[in-house]
């Protein structure tokens, strides 16, 4: 790993540095609990489309402040959702006290890395219901980046096992299994995953919701690779040391797992990396369709939504389309990435 590294950041120094970005984000997921400054439903309905907070370190009269600190701020036309500020100065805290909540689910705390004992702090803004943009950013990428991971991992497990078996047996197995495929590749995926969604009801719950998307973007995306697989393992297991494990007896699920797979990740990784993209735009797709992650559980998709169609939350609250931002900078990300990795693990490249 540490080899792999080194060569990315000396050969492709953006794919280096989308690999970073990538694990700060992940990073930021994880640790959504700690790091949002208010839980991802809390509503502040005195501040419906709040714009972002700006943070200052010199007051109104050009003094400096060793601590950052940003200005209260009212609403003063609930029409029209304008706002403006108040010359009280509102310090921001470290490690301040705030609501109960469990680190990772696991460990209960009432400390969050930042925040104000007076005022407000919307890094990102609100939405329509006063809730803080900037948590719910944090909180929905557990969905939408944990999609993607999981999703590819599912469908890479098929891939390889179907196209596995599909090469190395060949035959009519190859014939059955490889029509199964092409039936699976018939259909448009984007049309296909709709019609996956619309079999099941709509009124489950998020965990279920989650699931299932999960499990549909896994049926779409394995078939394509299970091909890809099995011409190389058709390829693969026609080497010398293959025919020598035959002829020792050694089994056939250890040839393929051992011997045969093995020698597809440097392919397999690279593809991985450029697939989860696509995971992460399925999944906001559903949701951004209100097929996906139901509210108030955040997902970008669905954080998406509300800006549909809705021009005066597009010409008067812009901060809303951050999610959208994000969504681009992890699929840019993860293609920069998957490219590095395709340059590094070429063996033509060596």
């Amino acid at each position: 790993m540490k080899k792999i590294l080194q060569r990315l950041k000396k050969r492709n120094y953006i794919s280096f540095i989308s690999l970073w970005i990538i694990v700060f984000l992940y990073f930021l997921a994880i640790m959504a609990d700690f790091i949002a400054p208010y839980p991802y439903n809390k509503q502040f309905r005195d501040y419906p489309l709040c714009p972002p907070t700006k943070i200052h370190f010199f007051d109104h009269n050009k003094k400096f402040h060793l601590r950052p600190f940003v200005y209260e701020i009212k609403l003063v036309n609930p029409a029209l959702n304008q706002y403006e500020i108040i010359e009280k100065i509102c310090p921001i805290y470290f490690f301040v006290k705030g609501e109960k909540r469990k680190i990772l689910g696991l460990f209960p705390s009432t400390r969050y890395l930042f925040g104000t004992k007076q005022g407000k702090i919307f890094l990102f803004g609100t939405d329509m219901h006063g809730r803080d943009i900037f948590s719910r950013v944090l909180y929905g990428a557990r969905i939408s980046l944990s999609i993607g991971v999981i999703g590819v991992s599912l469908s890479f497990f098929l891939g390889f096992l179907i196209g596995g078996i599909s090469g190395y047996f060949g035959g009519r197995i190859d014939n059955i299994l490889m029509r199964l495929v092409e039936i699976f590749m018939m259909f448009p995926a984007f049309y296909l995953m709709l019609a996956l969604r619309a079999v099941f009801p709509l009124n489950l719950s998020s965990f279920q919701i989650y699931l299932l998307i999960v499990v549909i973007l896994s049926l779409i995306g394995w078939a394509g690779l299970a091909r890809i697989i099995r011409g190389m393992v058709l390829s693969i297991k026609e080497e010398e040391y293959i025919l020598a494990a035959k002829a020792l007896g050694i089994s056939t699920f250890k040839i393929i797992f051992k011997h045969i797979i093995p020698n597809t990740f440097s392919y397999s990784i690279t593809a991985i990396t450029l697939s989860i993209p696509g995971y992460i735009l399925g999944e906001s797709t559903l949701s951004l369709l209100g097929l996906g992650i139901q509210e108030p559980f955040p997902s970008w998709g669905n954080m998406l939504s509300v800006c549909i169609g809705n021009l005066r939350i597009l010409s008067n609250a812009p901060w809303m389309l951050i999610p959208g931002f994000f969504i681009f900078l992890t699929i840019i990300c993860f293609n920069f990435l998957g490219d590095g990795l395709r340059d590094i693990l070429d063996p033509k490249n060596w």
